[in-house]
C-alpha cells in the first residue's frame, strides 16, 4: 500500500509546500498524539529540531496539534536526532519527534517520529497515523481543561553530552589528539565539540555558526571538502564531519582523505570482534555498501547481511537477527549497544577509541580494504515509470550478465527525491562505467 505522506525516513519536503506545511504538521501532531495514547496518564511528547528557519513554523504547528488532543510537549530546541530518541526513553515520553531534513538544504524540512522505546515507527504505525490525518480529527479535540501544555526543557544538551561520553571506554582519553569537527551548521553545533573537549581532545570546530539558512551548505558529511582543508590547516589527527541532524558521520584522516561509512563499519566490526563485543558474527549494511567490504569481512571470518537502502531497514534486520553493528556507506552508523538509531558522534567516538587504544593513525585504523570501483548516477524523473519499460529491463539484465560474478548492479527509486539511482561496481572500472552509462541512457530515453 502506497503511503501518502511518509517516505523512507519520516515525512520530508520543501518548507511551506505540501507535505511540509503548518497545516499538515498540525495534523501529524494530532494524529500521532492520538495513536500513542497509552492509558489515563498525562501523555508527553519530546520535540527536537535542527537549525533550519522553517523549524520554528513546523515546531509551532506540531505543538498546536499535540496540545489540541491533550498531549504535553517538551521542547528541546536544536538537538541531534539520536538525542531525541534517547530523551524519549529517558523522560518516559510517549512519542519523540525530530524536525529535520537531515543532509538536505535549508529549504527542505522533515518530521521523524520515534516510539516510546526510542525506535523509529514501523510502516504499520505510520499508515495508522496517515489514516487518522485523512479523517475528521475534530471529534477527538480535548476538553478545555484537558488541553496540553508546552515548555522548554533545560539541561538536555548536558544529558546528551554525558550519554555520548559514556559510550567511550572509561580507561581511555583523547588527550594529545587534535580533532577537527564539522557540525554542518546543524543540530550538533554545541554538543559535539563539547563532548570531544570534555574527553580530553584539542578541538577545532567549523560549521558551528547556524543562521537558519546555512545548514549543510558547503559543509558537513555531504560536503567534506571544508573539513579536509581544515585538517590540513591545523594538522589535525582526525576530522569528524556530521550532517545536519548528526545521525551520520564521515571521517577525514590525518592526510586529508575522506573515509566513508563502509570503512568505519569494517574498523568497528574488527575491533569489536577482537574484544568479543560483536554480536551475531557480522554486521548489517545496505545494498549500496561496497563489495570490497563484504570480501574483507569474509576474509576475517565475519558476515555482511544486506538490506534495502534506509537506516530503518538496517535496524529492523539488526533487531530481528541479533546484530549490534550496522550502517550505510553514507555514514549512518547504528551501534545498538548504545543507541536505537544512527548516531554520528557516538560512531566517531568508537573510531577514536580504536585510535587511542592502538596508538595508530587514523589512516591505518580506517583503511581496512581497497574498495571496488563504484559508479553512481542519478536520473531525474519527470513522471512515468521507466523501470517498468521492457527495453529498460532488457538493458539492465544485459548489464548484470556482462558484470557476472565480478560486480553488482543496484537500480532503485530514491525515497527522498524524484530520482532513479543507478549504481554499479566491479573489478573492471571501465566495464562498470559502460554498463551504468547504457542503463542511464535507456532510462532517460524511456522517461
Amino acid at each position: 500500500m502506497t503511503r501518502k505522506f511518509f517516505g523512507t525516513d519520516g515525512i520530508r519536503g520543501r518548507a511551506n509546500s505540501a507535505p511540509m506545511t503548518a497545516e499538515i504538521a498540525m495534523k501529524v501532531g494530532m494524529a500521532a498524539g492520538l495513536v500513542f495514547r497509552r492509558g489515563e496518564h498525562r501523555h508527553r511528547v519530546v520535540i527536537g529540531k535542527d537549525t533550519r528557519l522553517s523549524g520554528y513554523m513546523i515546531e509551532s504547528a506540531l505543538v498546536a496539534g499535540l496540545a489540541s488532543v491533550g498531549v504535553d510537549v517538551f521542547l528541546m530546541g536544536p538537538m541531534p536526532t539520536p538525542s531525541v530518541a534517547m530523551l524519549t526513553r529517558s523522560l518516559r515520553a510517549d512519542l519523540g519527534i525530530m524536525i529535520s531534513a537531515s543532509h538536505n538544504p535549508y529549504h527542505d524540512n522533515g518530521i521523524k517520529l520515534f516510539g516510546p522505546d526510542g525506535y523509529k515507527l514501523s510502516d504499520e504505525v505510520e499508515r495508522e497515523i496517515e489514516a487518522l490525518m485523512d479523517s475528521d480529527l475534530s471529534r477527538d479535540y480535548a476538553a478545555p481543561a484537558a488541553l496540553g501544555r508546552a515548555k522548554r526543557v533545560d539541561g538536555v544538551q548536558d544529558r546528551y553530552i554525558e550519554f555520548a561520553k559514556r559510550t567511550f571506554p572509561r580507561h581511555l582519553r583523547l588527550d594529545g589528539l587534535r580533532v577537527a569537527v564539522d557540525c554542518a551548521n546543524g543540530a550538533a553545533y554545541k554538543v559535539a565539540p563539547a563532548a570531544l573537549w570534555e574527553l580530553g581532545a584539542e578541538v577545532v570546530s567549523i560549521g558551528v555558526e547556524p543562521n537558519g539558512f546555512n545548514i549543510n551548505e558547503d559543509c558537513g558529511s555531504t560536503a567534506p571538502e571544508a573539513l579536509c582543508r581544515k585538517v590540513h590547516e591545523v594538522r589535525a589527527d582526525i576530522g569528524i564531519a556530521l550532517d545536519g541532524d548528526a545521525d551520520r558521520v564521515i571521517i577525514v584522516d590525518e592526510l586529508g582523505r575522506v573515509i566513508d561509512g563502509d570503512q568505519l563499519m569494517a574498523a568497528i566490526a574488527e575491533s569489536w570482534s577482537s574484544s568479543g563485543r560483536l554480536a551475531a558474527g557480522g554486521i548489517v549494511a545496505t545494498i549500496m555498501s561496497n563489495l570490497g567490504l563484504e570480501r574483507y569481512l569474509k576474509d576475517i571470518g565475519l558476515t555482511l547481511e544486506r538490506t534495502p537502502v534506509g537506516d530503518r531497514y538496517v535496524l529492523e534486520h539488526m533487531r530481528t537477527h541479533g546484530f549490534n553493528v550496522g550502517g550505510e556507506q553514507s555514514g549512518h552508523m547504528i551501534l545498538s549497544d548504545f543507541a536505537t538509531t544512527g548516531d554520528g558522534l557516538v560512531a566517531a567516538l568508537q573510531i577514536l577509541a580504536v585510535v587511542a587504544e592502538q596508538g595508530r593513525p587514523v589512516s591505518e585504523v580506517c583503511s581496512r580494504f581497497d574498495p571496488l570501483p563504484q559508479v553512481l548516477r542519478n536520473v531525474r524523473l519527470n513522471g512515468g515509470k521507466p523501470l517498468d519499460n521492457a527495453a529498460v529491463k532488457k538493458v539492465i539484465e544485459d548489464g548484470k550478465l556482462r558484470l557476472g560474478d565480478q560486480g553488482r548492479l543496484v537500480i532503485r527509486l530514491s525515497g527522498t527525491e524524484p530520482l532513479i539511482r543507478v549504481m554499479g561496481e566491479g573489478d573492471d572500472q571501465h566495464l562498470v562505467a559502460d554498463v551504468v552509462g547504457e542503463i542511464v541512457s535507456a532510462i532517460e530515453h524511456a522517461a
